[in-house]
């Protein structure tokens, strides 16, 4: 019996002795979570602090730029705006002359009616005296009024003849200074107030890199990596013993322009394979297409074109990337639209129409497709599909003289594209080429009887032919030199257009001894 009191007493003690030490267990698990709690309580309240310190960073990055571009856009808008009132001053001042002239033309015209009616008095006093001075003559004459009336019509007939040749003489000539004075004054005022940078392209493009090893790595095992690269840009990479340089190859810029970039981010990358290959290659042309519109929308602000379809912009954009002869299709384009709007500004013309069509004269040059069309029938196409002004369309297809100028801005626009592709540097031609044309062209006056020697200047664009004056006369001259125009145009080809001249030139030599 005491053993069972002293084992139910012990088993009462480890009860106790268990639930004491369940009690002090769970006390202190309590004390713990109630520390964690305090603790992630602290880390919440830091990483809360340091979120919302990070948001007002990005916040205040963010209302920089903002501030920035607002500041751009400002200092644009201004440019704009001084642009604006500029045009507006000019305006003004243009018909403030427009009314002076109008005065003077009323008062000329009122001066013009009181002269006519002195003028008609006059006549009459002179028909009454003539009549008695006729009737006096026919008795000392012998003469009726109708024979005497016939032999002084005859005379007075060649002495009109005479008189009016010699006035229409003089008026053609100073009609011609006057005209010849005030084109080469536009003209030049024109040239002075634009100019343009120009930077040739070739149809190749260079990439440095920084040894053999990288040319075995974008060549590839067995020309992987180079036909991937070659097939997704459609540019011939030549890989050579020229060390430390590849050469891009291709007649389109911006196929090469799309390599350049694709290569540069390959090799800073260092992964070079098919796969990364035609990622980077889509990657670059998507940025390719963000700086055509770029470049498109930029011309237009720099110009202050506004109003233009997207097609358009992206077109021009792409002048960028475009050649002509050399010449950079875009800086082309500018100058010729900012020379068109000084020119029909001088003219009294709508200069932002004239501004508008020389900047898209050469937009058919610009697509791919429909190569059999003259890129002046392709840009008036162009320019009518997306709603220009009849203006601007018609001087368009007419600046090459494929369609007939119904406009005065074609004119200008040829002669603005005349100024820009002719101006020394602006355009490069392969010498080869260029020898051979002005020989030919020397050649074809030679063959002529009476030329005596032949000259082309003016890099081709002016021939001079010195002919004998006793062989051929000055009709024969003129003649020569239609013929010979017509002989150029059948037998060569050539930009712009060459000017014919044919001197002929007597000297009389005396000696006094």
């Amino acid at each position: 019996m005491t053993n069972v009191v002293i084992l139910v007493i012990e088993i009462a003690v480890i009860a106790i002795g268990i639930a004491a030490w369940y009690f002090i267990i769970k006390r202190n698990a309590l004390k713990k979570r109630d520390i964690i709690l305090q603790d992630a309580q602290k880390q919440a309240e830091v990483l809360k602090q340091e979120k919302i310190l990070e948001a007002k960073e990005k916040s205040l990055q963010y209302k920089t730029r903002a501030e920035e571009e607002i500041q751009q856009k400002t200092k644009k808008l201004n440019a704009l705006e001084n642009k604006l009132l500029q045009q507006d001053l000019v305006i003004k001042q243009k018909n403030d002359e427009l009314q002076k002239k109008i005065k003077e033309y009323n008062q000329q015209k009122e001066q013009l009616i009181k002269d006519q009616a002195s003028l008609s008095e006059k006549i009459e006093k002179t028909s009454e005296t003539l009549k008695a001075y006729r009737n006096q003559l026919e008795r000392i004459a012998g003469l009726t009024a109708e024979q005497a009336r016939k032999e002084l019509i005859e005379s007075m007939k060649e002495d009109a003849r005479i008189q009016v040749r010699n006035y229409v003489k003089n008026l053609v000539d100073e009609a011609r200074m006057q005209a010849e004075d005030e084109s080469r004054k536009i003209i030049i005022e024109t040239i002075q107030r634009t100019a343009t940078e120009y930077s040739s392209e070739a149809a190749v493009s260079t990439f440095p890199i920084s040894g053999d090893d990288m040319k075995g790595r974008i060549i590839g095992r067995d020309g992987r990596n180079i036909k991937t690269l070659e097939a997704a840009t459609g540019v011939e990479i030549i890989i050579d013993d020229t060390p430390d340089l590849i050469v891009l190859s291709s007649f389109d810029p911006v196929r090469r322009e799309i390599a350049r970039l694709s290569l540069e981010m390959l090799v800073a990358d260092g992964r070079i394979q098919p796969a990364r290959i035609e990622e980077v290659v889509a990657k670059v042309k998507k940025q390719i297409e963000q700086e055509i519109m770029k470049a498109g929308k930029d011309t237009l602000i720099d110009l202050g074109i506004t109003n233009m379809h997207q097609d358009l912009i992206r077109l021009i954009g792409k002048m960028k990337y475009r050649t002509s002869f050399g010449q950079n299709l875009l800086a082309h384009s500018k100058e010729v639209a900012l020379m068109c709007a000084t020119m029909a500004a001088e003219l009294g013309l709508n200069p932002k129409l004239a501004k508008r069509a020389g900047l898209l004269h050469d937009i058919g040059k610009v697509p791919d497709n429909e190569p059999e069309l003259p890129h002046a029938i392709l840009g008036m196409k162009l320019a009518e599909k997306y709603k220009e002004h009849p203006d601007v369309i018609n001087a368009i297809g007419a600046h090459h003289d494929e369609v007939e100028a119904t406009t005065l801005l074609a004119p200008i626009i040829q002669i603005c594209d005349a100024i820009s592709g002719a101006r020394p540097g602006a355009r490069r031609d392969v010498i080869d080429a260029y020898i051979t044309r002005i020989k030919e062209l020397e050649n074809i006056a030679q063959n002529y009887n009476g030329v005596q020697k032949s000259f082309a200047i003016q890099a081709g664009r002016e021939i001079r032919v010195i002919v004998s004056a006793d062989q051929i006369s000055d009709a024969d001259a003129f003649q020569l030199s239609m013929d010979l125009s017509k002989e150029i145009e059948n037998s060569l080809t050539y930009p712009g257009q060459i000017k014919v001249t044919v001197i002929r030139e007597t000297r009389a030599v005396s000696f006094a001894k």
